[in-house]
């Protein structure tokens, strides 16, 4: 990534100046310092996203990215998906944009599980109401395919949300439409792909099992096996 930020890089003859950008292996010629440069093996990985930080790789307001916490020596890759400066959870890294894509595009239909804690006390009218759909203040309507109580306080309560449609800040415009605020919003799976024990501000690789699960959910087949270097935080 620092070959990129440095000007080093040139994709399809174009300057790159950008680590996010999308790239089809295989078909795309990307090159270093003139030379063209060898395909590498194809990365998957999860990182525990911390609040505070931000899904881009570089900010304009020099807030911290997530690129500050992936490994030095990591080649080029990307997030599939994002998760807005607030929120914390599971977020994937990979350098196969064309997996990403298929990951990503809503015609996948993944569900996305969410756990949330709102600054209202939990009961089944609210959990009717978040399943049965919310217009929003822009008119659209939102709505969360499972939402059931984790947990209840006095004044504030933990409820997990399952999405499937992948809507811009859905969970937030739901509840902001219900006058109700979202103290933390965390991301705890990804289809089959669970957080787990990963802890905050940690990256490790998927595990072969891990992708192929990823895979079965996408409509994929089945690739068999997939090599994986663990990166310990």
């Amino acid at each position: 990534m620092e070959l990129i930020r440095t000007g080093r890089v040139r994709l399809n003859g174009a300057r790159a100046r950008n680590p996010e950008a999308p790239v089809r292996l295989g078909k795309d010629r990307i090159e270093v310092d003139g030379k063209r440069a060898r395909e590498g093996p194809k990365l998957y990985l999860m990182m525990n996203k911390p609040r505070g930080v931000v899904t881009t790789a570089k900010d304009e307001m020099d807030r911290e990215t997530v690129y500050a916490l992936l490994p030095k020596d990591l080649p080029w890759v990307a997030p599939a998906g994002r998760l807005d400066k607030a929120s914390e959870g599971l977020l994937i890294f990979t350098n196969d944009s064309e997996w990403a894509a298929r990951l990503t595009a809503p015609e996948t239909h993944l569900d996305k599980s969410y756990h949330v804690q709102v600054g209202a006390v939990g009961d089944t009218s609210l959990l009717r109401k978040l399943e049965e759909g919310i217009r929003a203040e822009d008119g659209e309507l939102l709505r969360a395919k499972q939402a059931r109580l984790i947990r209840s306080g006095e004044k504030n309560s933990w409820i997990e949300m399952v999405l499937d449609e992948g809507k811009n800040r859905q969970i937030r415009r739901m509840l902001e439409a219900l006058r109700i605020e979202a103290l933390r919003l965390m991301r705890v799976a990804i289809g089959p792909l669970e957080l787990g024990d990963l802890q905050k501000g940690c990256v490790r690789d998927l595990s072969a099992e891990e992708k192929n699960l990823l895979d079965r959910a996408m409509g994929m087949p089945d690739r068999g096996l997939q090599e994986t270097r663990a990166r310990p935080c």
